[in-house]
């Protein structure tokens, strides 16, 4: 982010720090212990870090009490007690209820009868359970033996007094806060939140709500930033967007000076536009300004009135990553907490092989599925660039690649950082060609319970997973040029994998109904150069099939097909999913392209049918098993999901849908 007058010269980033060192330079620089104590009342401790240890000051329980409703014996007395020699015990008429105490005590030969959790009567050393016992005049009979000690909580077994229960620094949850409860405090230390004051720069960036012009974007890295401190027990202070004006970032910074540290981001990089590196300069102290990392090399570390100061990139990822490496593990010490997070995936491995830039430390964003072959993790790496907010928001974590290695081979394990320990690895994946009528069987799934993931790769690509393991489902509709059939021809006598028929949809040319069309036929499109094409993905079915139309085309026209492709203008820009090419050419980006009609008729475009496709889903053998697919295959039959695809124009059941179509005999 940045932008605004260009009134300074330019700061080139040609001794950036290694990635170590300026961790180690900046924390030595900066004051890295917590904020301070402070006694909060236990209602408020939910979630806050302990600053002392709590010793217990009594016994838990405090007294000896009964665990079951019965009678409270002497133990010897009921020794070889049967059913058919029952042992005869004098009730001493006293009936204990949980809060009384005992006035009556027990000796041999004696019991008195006693509820759960009430004070076991001095002489008693066995409570017999009131199914082993019943009551004649004033005798009991016993039924079953008791041991001594049976069914009885002794004091102090819980918790003795003296006993350290919780130590410095740990997180305080509904665990913790009952057994300090159980203690009788109605006060408890707690590192004091380190409160962050956060500001966002840039002329072009809005507040949410905000009219959205031409040239501007909403500001998202307040949110991430303030949503991140949270998760790390700090306290975010937003204090607003500012204008790209030296006076005014100056003025809203001494604001933010007065919390314990300040986050900006946006205004890192090279540009002459970017004022808030100067800021600090005048201020206080730039310690590291650029590290040797990809993505977030403009970075700036600095401290201003003893306080952290902190200017993370512009771009959304670029803004996650860097926070992730140096500002959470100073929040979590200046929180009271170990600048560690606790939750890390270590057995993983990487998808695709990966090549980083020589001399960075390299953090690659990944998705991660569960590879039911292996039992482990795959990580897919996430290529979209570090402007991308979907590249941040659709990430489960990454993948740290040290400045000494150029390349991480496809199948190394890997050791995963997690975004966050709420993160949990989906219970059923789809990896495969994009459909928006999947959306209904996602519902289902998750109104069932289940977790999902959902990555539009593409058919091919999705094949190779499911053959891989990595994908539970995997949507393909891949035409073979040859057989005109639909996806069975891409299955190999070899795999072990199971397709089931899915639903039939409707390809075809998406464009605005406002554009004048002489002919509108695939011919006539191809050959309007004023006529922008957005096509999909290499490796997307829709791809293939519009592929086989254009060599049907240029054969046709005894025309070379790679010429062909040249002419189209927009051939090379590729959109993932059919929504994506929809919302493209309805936003004027793009005049046409190739989608399913469900995806046009969302965007009220114009559209003109290719041919009917199946739609189908291919499953690993090994996956059939699992709870999440077989209900994926029930939902699939159900009347519920017809209904919901019926909706729509352009998608046909038929009969077989859901029915296994492979394997089949050759």
């Amino acid at each position: 982010m940045g932008g605004g007058k260009f009134i300074l010269s330019r700061k080139e980033f040609h001794d950036v720090a290694d990635f170590f060192e300026a961790k180690k330079k900046y924390y030595a620089a900066i004051d890295t212990r917590p904020t301070g104590i402070e006694q909060i009342s236990i209602h408020q401790a939910h979630g806050r870090v302990l600053a002392e240890k709590i010793i217990a000051k009594i016994d838990v329980p405090p007294f000896a009490r009964s665990t079951k409703d019965g009678f409270a014996v002497v133990a010897s007395d009921t020794f070889f007690a049967d059913e058919e020699n029952p042992k005869n015990i004098l009730f001493s008429g006293e009936k204990i209820a949980a809060g009384d105490l005992p006035e009556k005590e027990i000796s041999g030969g004696i019991c008195s009868e006693i509820a759960t959790g009430a004070m076991v009567p001095r002489g008693a050393n066995a409570i017999v359970m009131i199914e082993y016992a019943e009551t004649d005049g004033n005798m009991v009979i016993v039924y079953r033996p008791a041991t001594p000690g049976e069914n009885i909580m002794h004091a102090g077994s819980d918790m003795m007094q003296g006993e350290t229960l919780f130590h410095e620094g740990q997180i305080l949850n509904a665990r913790e806060t009952a057994v300090i409860a159980a203690q009788g405090f109605t006060r408890v230390p707690v590192f004091k939140k380190p409160v962050v004051g956060i500001i966002s720069t840039g002329n072009e960036i809005l507040e949410p709500g905000e009219s959205l012009s031409p040239g501007k974007i909403y500001d998202i890295n307040s949110r991430i930033i303030s949503d991140f401190c949270i998760e790390n027990a700090a306290e975010p202070k937003f204090l607003g967007i500012v204008k790209d004006d030296f006076e005014k970032i100056k003025e809203k910074v001494l604001e933010a000076l007065l919390f314990d540290m300040v986050i900006i981001s946006g205004g890192t990089s090279a540009g002459t536009g970017d004022l808030c590196y100067r800021v600090l300069e005048e201020l206080g102290k730039i310690i590291v300004h650029g590290v040797a990392i990809k993505p977030g090399k403009p970075v700036v570390l600095g401290v201003a009135k003893k306080k952290p100061f902190i200017i993370l990139p512009g771009f959304p990822t670029s803004a996650a990553v860097t926070f992730d490496l140096f500002v959470r593990p100073l929040i979590r010490m200046k929180a009271g907490l170990s600048p560690d997070t606790e939750y890390k995936i270590i057995d993983s491995t990487i998808a695709t092989r990966i090549n980083s830039d020589k001399g960075k430390h390299e953090l690659v964003l990944v998705n991660l599925v569960k590879n039911e072959a292996t039992d482990i993790c795959s990580a897919y790496p996430i290529t979209k660039s570090s402007g991308s907010i979907t590249t941040f928001s659709f990430a489960d974590g990454f993948l740290e690649i040290p400045a000494n290695i150029e390349t991480v081979s496809k199948d190394s394990r890997v050791a995963i950082n997690l975004f966050s320990k709420n993160i949990r690895i989906a219970d059923i994946s789809f990896i495969g060609s994009h459909c928006v009528m999947l959306e209904p069987a996602v519902i289902m799934l998750r109104k069932s319970g289940f977790t999902t993931k959902i990555m539009h790769v593409g058919s091919t690509l999705g094949l190779e997973a499911c053959r891989r393991g990595e994908a539970d489902i995997t949507g393909i509709h891949l035409l073979d040029e040859k057989t005109e059939e639909y996806n069975l021809p891409f299955l190999h006598k070899d795999d072990k994998l199971t397709l089931f028929r899915g639903y039939i949809r409707e390809q075809g040319i998406v464009y605005r109904k406002n554009t004048t069309i002489e002919k509108p036929d695939l011919g006539h499109f191809i050959h309007i150069k004023k006529l922008r094409l957005i096509n999909r993905n290499k490796g997307s079915g829709t791809r293939i099939l519009f592929d086989i139309l254009l060599e049907a085309i240029a054969k046709e026209n005894d025309f070379p097909i790679e010429d062909l492709k040249n002419n189209i203008s927009g051939y090379d820009i590729e959109a993932n999913t059919h929504t994506a090419v929809s919302a493209a050419v309805a936003l004027g980006k793009a005049d046409w392209g190739i989608a399913i009609r469900t995806a046009a008729d969302n965007y009220d475009l114009a559209f003109v049918s290719l041919r009917d496709e199946h739609y189908d889903f291919c499953i690993p053998n090994i996956k059939l098993g699992k709870p999440s697919v077989k209900k994926f295959l029930e939902i699939l039959k159900s009347n519920e999901f017809h209904e919901n695809l019926l909706k729509s124009d352009g998608i046909k059941i038929p009969e077989d849908i859901g029915d296994r179509i492979w394997p089949k005999s050759f």
